[in-house]
């Protein structure tokens, strides 16, 4: 079972993936906020954080910026934000993958095991 850490600020989206991810075996941890999300990662030590960039109080790219500087934590970022500028410019930030909203629950747990 693997632990992940959904950082999510979107209620609608985080209720359900949450419940979704733990019925395909996974233990799941949320957190609504950047500064919530990098404490939890640093404190919990998951084995995924699946990451929105739209977050309230940072932007997600700054958080994963963040998060490499102390983590070798695969990410999987998961957004509406659909440009191929922006996509490239995360990946190579350090993200292991980039899905974008919306998505099933299935296509989410199949990228998280192909990058576990």
């Amino acid at each position: 079972m693997a632990r992940l850490l959904l950082i999510e600020d979107d209620l609608t989206i985080r209720t359900p993936l949450i419940r979704a991810l733990r019925e395909r075996g996974h233990a799941v941890a949320a957190a609504s906020t950047a500064m919530a999300g990098l404490r939890d990662a640093l404190e919990d030590r998951p084995d995924l954080v699946v990451l929105d960039l739209g977050l309230p109080d940072l932007d997600g790219r700054e958080l994963l910026r963040m998060l490499r500087a102390v983590s070798s934590v695969p990410v999987i970022v998961a957004t509406a934000r659909d440009d191929e500028t922006e996509i490239v410019r995360v990946l190579d930030a350090g993200a292991d993958d980039y899905v974008v909203k919306p998505f099933t629950a299935a296509q989410l747990d199949a990228r998280a095991r192909a990058v576990l």
